[in-house]
């Protein structure tokens, strides 16, 4: 049973990730408590955000992309929160919880006196309305480019129950709730810190037709609710979109812990890396996420408060096996070895950037310094080509998906990426046909459809558990990589519902090394992202997981 109160306090570090997280403050703010201190009176309240994309939905349980992230982590709530400076699990509307030993039934004592931002009551009963939404959803609302964390985490919706990882939630009054699991699940806990899983408002969620969503996969519809009605709890309130623009909010003045000094915030959509730090430097904004890798140390030579999150990424190559030549496993592993990694970190990515040799980054449980890698060698690859049936005559020609105006945390530059990796592929004898989106359709398209070829992707961990990284990427089939490996599949099964940690560790030990013979796609790198703000921002509370609540952030003007 947890029963520490939820702090979110900038400052304090804790764990072998935060050790390396850089502060130049500390945040003096804690979600625990109702006080009205801390605010200081002479300061703009105002705070100006440059995203580098419209989000894919203000529904973060429709939602996988970080701006869509970004934004509804200032909106909403989960049961769950995560420790300062961490990817571990804290309480958050859940004041303490208690599991079962078998892990299949979950007790949640809820925060008291909180309401949504329509003024109604966040309950017992919300909560099960929740857990319901998302077990019940039926047509394009289960496929993943709308559902794709709760189908890729619950793995099941109620017209298949007998392979859902959710079974019921039952209200004990109207401040205690339990969850039973059908299935195992040993990241059930951390996994409801993901914004994804956040409390919406019952209310909200029936007035505006939240689940009313359309279209296609590649194409999808979001509800009215989506795009103009988001309702949560956290502490600032949705007012308007303007896509393609920003999106405004304000400071909700009945939230249950402290507002902080930032009374609105606006996020403005900058896709250019270069106009988002001319506008920092013109004061047209207060900051900005992402910033590249030849303006950081301009940039904090010039007096701009500059923050790094450490490395909780991975950026891959992944291969579509829907592509019959990408079935040869042959093919796979020349790609692997046709690939410089070093030479595309230092070209490319921000300092601090890690090689990748596996799906997940070092600190993350099951991690195997062993693992088969697939080092450059361009000859290798060459050969492995011609044992495949193809040479200079016959060159294998494969089509390159990457997103344009864009920057994520772990591929700052997608078009840069894309130009070395061509290259290199080039250079073993590989001709690529590039294909181009804008970002929204770019994820619906490589996600959603099986419409693809190799293509450029990654992940910023959400929590720090293995099923994280590679239980999301291959613990089922997917139209992403387009294959069915029933022995991958149940490993990492057995796998996530392990409760015993020195029994699950050997277990993603193994499951990595399966995963880098089968050779799916090619881990690339695990950046480390930057953000710069201008001078009047004394702290800003970065996250390995991006768990930024705007609430947090000092101010000195």
């Amino acid at each position: 049973m947890h029963q520490t109160p939820l702090r979110r306090i900038g400052g304090m570090l804790a764990g072998g990730l935060a050790a390396v997280l850089v502060l130049t403050g500390c945040v003096q703010s804690e979600r625990g408590n109702g006080d009205e201190g801390g605010a200081a009176k002479d300061v703009d309240g105002t705070f100006v955000f440059a995203a580098s994309s419209d989000p894919a939905s203000l529904d973060p349980a429709f939602a996988q992309d970080g701006e869509s992230f970004r934004v509804s982590r200032n909106i909403f709530e989960g049961l769950i929160g995560v420790k300062p400076g961490t990817a571990d699990p804290a309480p958050l509307l859940a004041e303490d919880w208690e599991s079962a030993p078998d892990g299949m039934s979950h007790t949640f004592k809820l925060k008291e006196g909180v309401t949504f931002h329509d003024g109604t009551d966040f309950n017992a009963e919300a909560v099960c309305t929740n857990f319901e939404r998302w077990y019940h959803w039926e047509g394009i609302a289960t496929s993943p480019t709308f559902a794709y964390y709760y189908g890729k985490l619950f793995q099941a919706f109620a017209d298949d129950p007998d392979n859902a990882v959710y079974k019921s939630c039952t209200p004990n009054g109207e401040h205690e709730v339990t969850i039973e699991l059908n299935k195992p699940f040993a990241g059930f806990i951390a996994s409801l810190s993901l914004p994804a899983f956040a409390m919406q408002s019952p209310k909200a969620l029936e007035e505006f037709e939240a689940d009313n969503v359309g279209g296609t996969e590649e194409s999808p519809s979001m509800s009215e609710y989506a795009t103009k009605h988001p309702t949560g709890t956290g502490p600032f309130e949705f007012v308007e979109w303007a896509p393609g623009e920003q999106i405004k909010l304000k400071a909700y003045k009945d939230y249950w812990g402290e507002q902080g000094q930032v009374t609105d915030i606006i996020f403005r959509v900058i896709d250019d890396p270069t106009a988002r730090r001319q506008a920092l430097e013109s004061g047209a904004i207060d900051g900005y996420d992402l910033v590249g890798p030849a303006d950081t140390e301009a940039l904090e030579e010039a007096g701009y408060h500059m923050e790094s999150r450490p490395p909780f990424t991975i950026l891959y190559l992944a291969f579509n096996q829907a592509i019959p030549e990408l079935q040869d496993i042959k093919v796979r592993e020349a790609i692997s070895y046709a690939i410089d990694k070093d030479a595309l970190i230092s070209q490319v990515m921000p300092a601090g950037t890690q090689k990748a040799t596996q799906f997940m980054p070092e600190v993350v449980n099951g991690y195997n310094k062993s693992v088969k890698t697939y080092d450059y060698d361009v000859e290798k690859a060459k050969s492995l080509l011609a044992e495949a049936g193809y040479d200079e005559s016959n060159p294998l020609t494969l089509d390159f998906n990457y997103p344009v105006n864009v920057s994520r945390p772990y591929m700052p530059t997608p078009e840069q990426t894309f130009t070395v990796l061509a290259s290199q592929l080039e250079e073993a004898g590989i001709k690529v046909n590039p294909i181009t989106n804008e970002w929204v359709d770019y994820i619906n398209l490589t996600t959603g459809t099986d419409n693809h070829g190799i293509h450029l992707l990654g992940w910023t961990g959400d929590y720090n558990d293995s099923d994280n990284f590679v239980g999301v990427f291959f613990g089922q089939e997917s139209l992403e990589w387009g294959f069915n490996n029933s022995e991958l599949f149940d490993a990492l099964q057995a796998a996530r519902g392990e409760p015993n940690l020195e029994k699950q560790t050997p277990l993603y030990e193994a499951i990595n090394e399966q995963v880098a013979e089968f050779v799916p796609g090619v881990p690339l790198a695990h950046p480390a992202p930057t953000l710069a703000f201008s001078d009047r921002v004394e702290s800003y509370p970065a996250s390995p997981v991006n768990d930024e609540v705007y609430n947090e952030i000092v101010l000195t003007k």
